[in-house]
Formats: C-alpha cells, sequence, structure tokens
C-alpha cells in the first residue's frame, strides 16, 4: 500500500490501513465490516477515545455536549451535517460530558457545547458555544489550512 493511512472503525475502534488515496472511496473495517465512513458522527467513550484521537491517522473533531444542554441539542443536528461534509479529512465525534467526565476533565471542559479539534493525540484547536454547520466546516478547514 502506498502512503496508507490509519483510520479507527466507528463501530468497533480496530485500526484499519486504508491507502491515502482510496480514503474517498470509504472502505470497510477488516474486522467488523463496518463501512470506515458514515457520514455520521461517532459516540466517543473511554473505551473507544483514543483509538479515534491518539491512533487514528486523520483528525478528531469532538463535540463535548450533553443532553440536558439547549444550546447542545440546537447544534447536534448541526454537527452531524457537518460530518458528511468533513470525512474523510476529519472524523467527528459526539462525547457526552456527563457519561465521561474523566475526558471531558482531561481537557478543561468548562462549557458546553466546545469543539475541540484533536490531531496525533494532540489539541489543535478550540472554539466554544452552538455554531452552525457552514461555521463548523469553515472553522475546520481554516484551522487544517
Amino acid at each position: 500500500m502506498a502512503d496508507p493511512v490509519i483510520i479507527a472503525c466507528p463501530s468497533c475502534a480496530s485500526l484499519n490501513r486504508v491507502p491515502r488515496e482510496r480514503l474517498t472511496g470509504g472502505g470497510k473495517c477488516g474486522r467488523c465490516g463496518a463501512a470506515l465512513f458514515a457520514g455520521h458522527p461517532v459516540t466517543l467513550t473511554s473505551a473507544n477515545f483514543d483509538a479515534h484521537a491518539a491512533k487514528s491517522g486523520i483528525p478528531l473533531l469532538v463535540d463535548f455536549w450533553a443532553s440536558w444542554c439547549g444550546p447542545c441539542c440546537q447544534m447536534a443536528p448541526q454537527f452531524e451535517a457537518a460530518a458528511a461534509d468533513l470525512e474523510p479529512l476529519v472524523r467527528l465525534g459526539k462525547l457526552d460530558t456527563e457519561a465521561e467526565q474523566a475526558i471531558a476533565g482531561r481537557f478543561g471542559i468548562r462549557s458546553i457545547p466546545t469543539m475541540i479539534l484533536i490531531a496525533g493525540g494532540r489539541e489543535i484547536a478550540r472554539q466554544s458555544g452552538a455554531m452552525p454547520k457552514s461555521a463548523i466546516t469553515g472553522w475546520v478547514r481554516q484551522t487544517l489550512g
């Protein structure tokens, strides 16, 4: 494979090698057979977070949210729609701050919704507050250059 990229499966978090030129074609997980890119955010948990944030070869955009948060609920469909536009350039994931308090604490989440763009396990950008789809995609593309 020429220039492979490691992609974490959105279903089982297994790591898959995919040739960079074939990312736009999707592909399936070698372990569970699920599509590697479905155009939907991944539900992030302590079990799969590091596979997507630190081990995957593409950046991860995390929406830190909670079910009781009005602005989070307003932004949810916008974030969902952004996934279809940004994959396979970026993996989008949603992390429930109530269920995953340790990860939220690790990133110092003080207000929600907060989006953090992570590459190679490191935070590269942060944005707080609800945003429409166009602002989400624009912010990510501008940040990544």
